[in-house]
This record gives C-alpha cells, sequence and structure tokens, in this order.
C-alpha cells in the first residue's frame, strides 16, 4: 500500500469541524474534466477519424463518444467562464478527477510531487513523522512513525487532519496536505484534529525534526530470542536487514525470532520479495494478476536464507500492516514459516505502478493485484493471524481498514450486505486466540518503545510478551520445507528469472 494534501481565510467555519459526510466523494467529477487545446485538437481529429465501429468492438466505441462529453466540457469552460482559465490546471483537474473515480490508491501528481515522492523511498526528511492518505476526501492519519513527533504527541489512525497552521485542509490534495505538513527542522507546525468520539476538535502543537528514513530496527529480547522490526519497506529495506540479521547470527546463541510488521504501512513490491527471500530462500513469494497478460507475474525472491531454517520465528502484524508487510506475512505463513500473531491486516492487495509524463509529471496507477504463494488474495480480508492477540486500546481508537475506504476494489470474498455495506468473509474464526482479561484497560506507556529496556518492553506490548513466551516455551513448530502445500498453476510454473516492478511507495508521510 506508497503510500501524502489547505488554504483560505486564517479563521473557518465551525462546519469543519464536523464528521465528514460520507457521501461526499460521491459527487459527479464533470466539473472537474478539461483539456488544454493542443489535446483538444488531437482528440477531435481522433473522433473525427474514429470508424463508425472501432475495431476493438462496442467498447472501443463508447469511449470515443466519451472523449467527445470532455471535448464539449473543455469548449464549455474556455469559451463561456467567467474569467480565461489555465490550461495547464484545467489538463491536471481533469486528470486528479478521472484517476480519483477508480480506487483510493490512484492519483496524479505534480512535477514537484514526483519528486517528492521519490524522496518517500530514500534519504530523509523533515516533517512530523505521520502516515496519510485521503478517506471520503478528509485528510486521515494512517499512522504515526515510531519515534516521531507525531508519535510522541500520540497521533492515531483515523484522525482526521482539519487545518494545519490554521489553513483549512478541506480542499487540499494529499501533496498539499504534506508540503504544509513539512518544513525546516526546528520550525512550530499546529495541527487541529478531529478524533472521532470526541465532542471538540483537538490542537496539537509539535516541531518539525528531520525524520530519517531508517527501516529496521533489532533488540535481544533475552532467552536467546532476537526482535527485528521493520517500519515500512524502501528502497534499502532488504540491506539493513541483511545487516541486522547478521549481527543476531553472528552471537550464535540465536534461538528464536520475532519479527514486527505492526504499523508497517509498506513501501516498495521488489523489497518485500527480497525481505521474504531473507527467510525462505529462492522461492517464490508473490503473485500479481491484471487486466493485461504482462501484468500477471510471479515474482522470486533471489535472496539466500540467512537463519537456520530450524529456528522458529514468529511474525507480528496488526491492523496497520498493509501490502509490502502482508506480502511477507502471506508468504511466511503459506510456506510454514512462521506462525503469525496479532490481528487481522489492513487488506491491501492492489500493486500500483508509477508513470512518468512528459512534463515531469506523473500518475500512481493501480494496474494489478496480488496474491500469496497457495493463491489467497489479501484485497480486503488481509492477512488472518494463526494467533489472535489483541493489545488493549484507547477507548476512543478508531481501527481503519482497506475496506472502509469509498471505491476500494473489492476483494475476492467481498459480498455485499442489506444494509449496502461490503464485508470480506471472516475467517476470524479459524485461528486461535489468546483469550483477553476482562474489561483489560489501556494504559499509555510511559515512555517511548525505542527507549524502553526488553523487560519493559514486554510487560507494555502484550502481543510482543505472548510472541516471547511461545517462543521460549518452545511452542512454535517450523514447518519449512520449502515446499508449498497447495500450489497455483502459475507458481508451479514460475521462470526462475525474477521479475522486476515499478516503485510502489504507500502513504505519503509528513
Amino acid at each position: 500500500m506508497f503510500r501524502s494534501p489547505i488554504s483560505r481565510a486564517p479563521m473557518f467555519s465551525a462546519r469543519i469541524f464536523r464528521a465528514p459526510n460520507p457521501d461526499r466523494g460521491k459527487r459527479s467529477l464533470f466539473a472537474t474534466l478539461a483539456l488544454a487545446p493542443a489535446f483538444l485538437l488531437l482528440l477531435s481529429q481522433s473522433l473525427a477519424a474514429a470508424p463508425a465501429a472501432a475495431p476493438g468492438g462496442a467498447g472501443d466505441f463508447k469511449v470515443y463518444e466519451s472523449f467527445k462529453i470532455l471535448a464539449r466540457v473543455f469548449y464549455e469552460v474556455n469559451s463561456r467562464f467567467v474569467e480565461e482559465p489555465d490550461n495547464t490546471s484545467l489538463v491536471y483537474g481533469a486528470v486528479k478527477g478521472m484517476l480519483s473515480s477508480l480506487d483510493p490508491h490512484s492519483t496524479f501528481f505534480t512535477a514537484d510531487e514526483m519528486q517528492e515522492l521519490k524522496q518517500e523511498t530514500t534519504g530523509a526528511f523533515s516533517g512530523v513523522g505521520v502516515e496519510i492518505t485521503m478517506k471520503d476526501n478528509v485528510i486521515t492519519v494512517v499512522s504515526p512513525m515510531e519515534d516521531t513527533p507525531a508519535f510522541r504527541m500520540g497521533l492515531r489512525s483515523g484522525d482526521q487532519i482539519v487545518a494545519i497552521d490554521g489553513k483549512p485542509a478541506t480542499d487540499m490534495t494529499l501533496m498539499d496536505a504534506v508540503r504544509n505538513i513539512r518544513g525546516p527542522v526546528g520550525t512550530p507546525v499546529n495541527m487541529t484534529i478531529y478524533r472521532p468520539g470526541n465532542a471538540a476538535p483537538i490542537e496539537v502543537k509539535m516541531t518539525r525534526a528531520k525524520i530519517p528514513l531508517i527501516s529496521v530496527r533489532i533488540q535481544e529480547m533475552g532467552g536467546g530470542i532476537g526482535y527485528v522490526h521493520i517500519r515500512n519497506f524502501q528502497g534499502g529495506t532488504a540491506g539493513e536487514l541483511e545487516r541486522a540479521l547478521k549481527t543476531l547470527r553472528d552471537k550464535k546463541s540465536l534461538s528464536g525470532l520475532i519479527l514486527d510488521l505492526r504499523n508497517d504501512p509498506g513501501g516498495l513490491l521488489d523489497q518485500s520479495v527480497a525481505v521474504s527471500g531473507l527467510f525462505l530462500g529462492p522461492v517464490p513469494v508473490v503473485e500479481t494478476k491484471g487486466r493485461r497478460e504482462d501484468q500477471d507475474v510471479v515474482f522470486r525472491a533471489e535472496k539466500t536464507a540467512l537463519l537456520p531454517l530450524s529456528t522458529p520465528m514468529i511474525v507480528l502484524v496488526n491492523e496497520g500492516s498493509a501490502s509490502a508487510s502482508e506480502i511477507v506475512a502471506g508468504a511466511l505463513q503459506d510456506y510454514g514459516r512462521a506462525l503469525i500473531v496479532g490481528t487481522q491486516t489492513f487488506g491491501k492487495g492492489s500493486v500500483q505502478s508509477i508513470v512518468s509524463l512528459p512534463d515531469g509529471s506523473g500518475i500512481r496507477l493501480t494496474t494489478s493485484r496480488f496474491y500469496t504463494p497457495t493463491g489467497r488474495s489479501i484485497q480486503i480480508e488481509g492477512i488472518i493471524p494463526d494467533v489472535v492477540v489483541k493489545n488493549p486500546l484507547p477507548s476512543d481508537y478508531q481501527i481503519m481498514r482497506e475496506e472502509d475506504f469509498a471505491g476500494h476494489l473489492k476483494g475476492a470474498n467481498e459480498v455485499e450486505s442489506k444494509d449496502g455495506k461490503k464485508a470480506g468473509e471472516d475467517k476470524s474464526a479459524e485461528a486461535i486466540e489468546v483469550p483477553a482479561e476482562d474489561a483489560e484497560p489501556y494504559v499509555p506507556p510511559e515512555k517511548h518503545f525505542s527507549l524502553m529496556t526488553a523487560a519493559e518492553r514486554l510487560a507494555s506490548d502484550k502481543q510482543l510478551a505472548a510472541a516471547f513466551n511461545m517462543l521460549k516455551e518452545g511452542r512454535v513448530q517450523n514447518t519449512f520445507t520449502g515446499e508449498l502445500p497447495v500450489k497455483t498453476e502459475s507458481i508451479a510454473n514460475a521462470a526462475k528469472a525474477p521479475a522486476t516492478t515499478p516503485a510502489e511507495p504507500d502513504a505519503p508521510r509528513g
């Protein structure tokens, strides 16, 4: 899942604070449709030359008819709008409207935004460290990045950003919001947050800091058990993980490993394949399927497993584990290499391709769905843990998954209920659930996890403690043989040559 967009009077109406209208995103997109003169000329020539019945059949002819509407709107805007419009803005608006009608992850980037997009997967940026997305036309927090100003100030998944430094966010694009959140290190940024369940908005004051895109963190938990946390999948993640695993392996006392993918929003597809290979060796990891034959690809890991395959392993996941992290968890689960512990994941089972355009702008387009090695679709359903362990959450905490986004791609098991809502098939009953203590209260940690000792972390993190105890007590059976219990035909016939894919950054960061 790539996972980033305000400005009017300093004061803004109280209506901004109310809960967003779920029907707001259903408005017609025709108001944004427009074309530049050069494109209009090309379009007119194409329409004039179009045969009565296009070679591709009735479907292609309908496309030509739709272009006529687009051309007509452009003509009306250019000839009758009260002020002379900017053609570039019209074209960009048309493209944005077109992509926003597809699914939540397809979007348009200006040339400047394309440069920011590249920064998402390399180096560092200056901001507050929050992953954001657009939900029902509202800038919404996916998750705060650990050890960042946003995390320390308590921003949560589902928080809605209604203003940044006093500027209303209601008309911002995702990238507009990112630019407003980012800024020089040490400068202040104020956000107004609407949190569902709270009667009044929350004012959050933060100081921008350098947010390094370090994706791997390790810790020794004691008893020979190692802990590795992958925060996101960026350009160097597999290399970072390889060095981390060698550090743990060289201690020669490793008796078990916990791989933490909780609140990992995803990132690059090729990195998820490479990371999987460090635990599985050279095997098929994920399969993508699209409308075109060249989008049907089996991605093989070309890495050598760094740990003895007899080393027991647990993967921690939760509702914030998305996209690339779901690929890794799904592959390790299918091969029996690891036990999956935690809660159901986010359910983003689609791949986005980045397409550069001639003027430096570009689009991120959803081009295929991805499937685990045994052929399971992750879209909507996500990864169901083998052992369900729930951490206590604040009473007003809002869990957000892919199915909560308007216009999401339908999942393989998604059905329409009587109330009109869509829901995936519930397979959580197949998992073993560790019973929670009655009315177990949420107790906020006194300090950030990165500053805690192993003992402090185990005392404050129920999911981590459950994983640690299962490994310590020898209750994790490693059934990995290098073979799959069930193989799809494409996986069975997968070519040995690795495939490549464009970057798939999931959630913009500010």
